[in-house]
């Protein structure tokens, strides 16, 4: 195994959480193509829990909802894309802080039904962004009732 490679990783592991998939690439291309070298040395980071998918997608989905305004629907499917096990997914998006998330999509809504005024599809646009960022239809349209019935106050 080639340890200035399995150092270089280790050093990249250590300072933001990555997902076993895409460290897997990356190894492959440092190793130019030797899967063997490649899964020997993803192996090794995850046994020295350097790497742990189900840590990566709790970071993945606190950070996206809390920084990116994203739902659950969204999170999901980016994180099944990375190839992440549906039990890590599950766990991961248990963690995001439900009030906190409605209290995000409440704002994103707000703030773009200012940016409609006067259209006359506005409650369509309104549920077509928020499905867009990633939140289930039962969940937004409560929300955008409000949100529009707040503004015509």
């Amino acid at each position: 195994m080639d340890t200035a490679v399995l150092n270089r990783f280790q050093a990249l592991c250590s300072k933001s959480e990555q997902c076993s998939a895409d460290i897997y690439r990356k190894i492959l291309k440092a190793l130019d193509g030797n899967e063997a070298g490649a899964q020997e040395m993803l192996d090794s980071l995850i046994a020295d829990k350097f790497i742990d998918d189900a840590r990566y997608a709790a970071a993945f989905a606190r950070d996206k909802a809390r920084l990116e305004g994203w739902g659950p629907v969204k999170i999901r499917f980016k994180l099944r894309a990375k190839g992440i096990p549906e039990a890590a997914i599950r766990e991961g998006i248990g963690q995001i802080d439900a009030d906190q998330a409605d209290d995000r999509l409440l704002r994103l809504l707000q703030a773009k039904c200012k940016s409609l005024q006067g259209d006359p599809q506005i409650k369509f646009k309104l549920l077509k962004y928020a499905l867009g960022r990633g939140y289930d239809y039962d969940r937004i349209a409560p929300m955008v009732d409000k949100v529009l019935s707040d503004g015509q106050s």
